[in-house]
């Protein structure tokens, strides 16, 4: 679900009008039907159907597989409009929870056109790991951890990383992220091939 400190927190408000605007965009750039999409991204067609149309309650899971379907970053079907001059301030932005964790993904800045990176701000509590399936190919993260500590890294062999500590992993192989403790932030820069 979107939480937005000051005020996104209903179906009817901008993140899933944006999403939703966002997926018919990249699926009529990619010429596949509703079917074909959501085969790809092993969801229902009446779940597409739904988020094409501002409705529903898509998690990270959900949107990461749209994406890898549709062939494009996870920004792309996230990201508004940007203004010359953006300061997100701490706790605010489009906020995507996942289902499986308690992990939760800030975009802070998309690529533009041309250009291969997204920054995102996470904020992870002690629980289930943020299981991954590969990305775009050619994806690669790039990992901070700001607060707490984490495992973080390829599924097969993650990492214990605390404070300071920086990690670079393929996205496109399985990978994982768990908070080991309370409290733990973490900034995220995704590096893909556009």
């Amino acid at each position: 679900m979107f939480v937005k400190p000051n005020g996104w927190t209903s179906v009817s408000n901008a993140p899933l009008d944006l999403i939703a605007a966002n997926l018919r965009r990249e699926r009529d750039r990619t010429g596949m039907s509703l079917s074909e999409v959501a085969k790809k991204a092993g969801i229902a067609k009446s779940t597409l159907s739904q988020l094409e149309s501002g409705a529903g309650n898509p998690s990270v899971e959900t949107l990461w597989a749209l994406g890898v379907a549709l062939g494009v970053p996870f920004s792309r079907l996230v990201e508004p409009a940007v203004p010359r001059v953006q300061v997100i301030r701490a706790g605010e932005g489009p906020v995507i929870h996942s289902e499986r964790a308690h992990y939760s993904a800030t975009l802070l800045a998309a690529c533009r056109p041309g250009t291969k990176h997204d920054i995102y701000w996470l904020a992870l509590e002690p629980g289930g790991a943020r299981e991954s399936e590969p990305h775009v190919p050619g994806s690669v993260e790039h990992m901070i951890v700001a607060s707490g500590r984490c495992l973080a890294g390829l599924a097969e062999d993650p990492i214990e990383l605390g404070p300071g500590d920086y990690i670079v992993y393929p996205g496109d192989l399985p990978h994982i992220c768990k908070a080991l403790e309370p409290g733990t932030t973490a900034m995220m820069v995704m590096e893909h091939t556009v």
